[in-house]
């Protein structure tokens, strides 16, 4: 899955492809780089990003998403915790929803997963930092929240999880979840493993790396992920992951 924010203030890419041009121009060098599905953001989702309106950001994922359908035959998940956004976002040719509150936010997500029979990621996430055990805590937040899918009436095929790397988490809280990640992909559901150019891979190289020069780092990571059960890597750089998962992917 590759990374296309549209947004001016995402943490690694904000600004840099907010017109139509630009992000086509992406989505092309990411298709030719191998990638299997396209994740398009309208919402920054770094810690302290400015609230976007569902309408400001359907007038940013809408013609972007159009646009990539209109020249190229590949899948697009829209990362959004709205339904109002999602709903446009389905209709304007996206396949995939990629939720970062499993629902919370408005309470009517999962309703239209349900109803439009598409796949559905669902998050862990959480308002504050904070844990005794976080991998058994966010273990067992993703088990009550697929609960809720399936009782919504979305079918068990179609779920995917995500431990949600960074979000109301600190740099131990992450390596913690890193080191005991089975937890996760033994729960039975499909992983998603987003941690690209995050600020644990940072630290695990020690502190005060550019973004760009976090994609090896972040390479090493999808491998571990993959070797550790997890079906699909989220990055900014396609072409620094990709060979290394498909390697890696033969031998498990």
């Amino acid at each position: 899955m590759g990374i296309l924010n549209v947004t001016p203030d995402s943490f690694s890419d904000g600004g840099s492809y907010i017109t139509v041009d630009s992000a086509l121009e992406q989505a092309g060098k990411m298709i030719e780089a191998g990638v299997d599905i396209i994740d398009i953001g309208g919402e920054s989702t770094r810690p302290n990003a400015t609230f976007v309106t569902a309408q400001d950001e359907i007038d940013r994922v809408v013609p972007i998403i159009k646009a990539i359908k209109a020249h190229y035959d590949v899948l697009i998940s829209i990362d959004t915790y709205k339904t109002e956004t999602a709903k446009a976002a389905l209709e304007a040719g996206a396949d995939i929803l990629n939720d970062v509150w499993a629902g919370l936010y408005d309470g009517q997500m999962m309703a239209l997963a349900a109803e439009k029979g598409v796949p559905y990621i669902l998050m862990h996430n959480q308002e504050k930092e904070g844990y005794a055990n976080v991998t058994e805590e966010v273990a067992v937040f993703l088990q009550d929240r697929v609960q809720v899918a399936l009782d919504s009436g979305i079918a068990k095929e179609a779920i995917w999880i995500d431990p949600g790397f960074g979000f109301a988490k600190s740099a131990q809280d992450n390596v913690e979840l890193l080191k005991h990640l089975d937890r996760i992909t033994g729960l039975g559901y499909p992983v998603l493993f987003g941690i690209s150019r995050k600020r644990t891979v940072d630290a695990l190289l020690g502190g005060g790396r550019a973004m760009e020069d976090r994609d090896q780092a972040t390479a090493a990571l999808s491998a571990y992920a993959v070797l550790k059960g997890c079906q699909m890597v989220r990055v900014h750089n396609v072409e620094a992951n990709k060979d290394v998962v498909a390697v890696i992917s033969q031998l498990v």
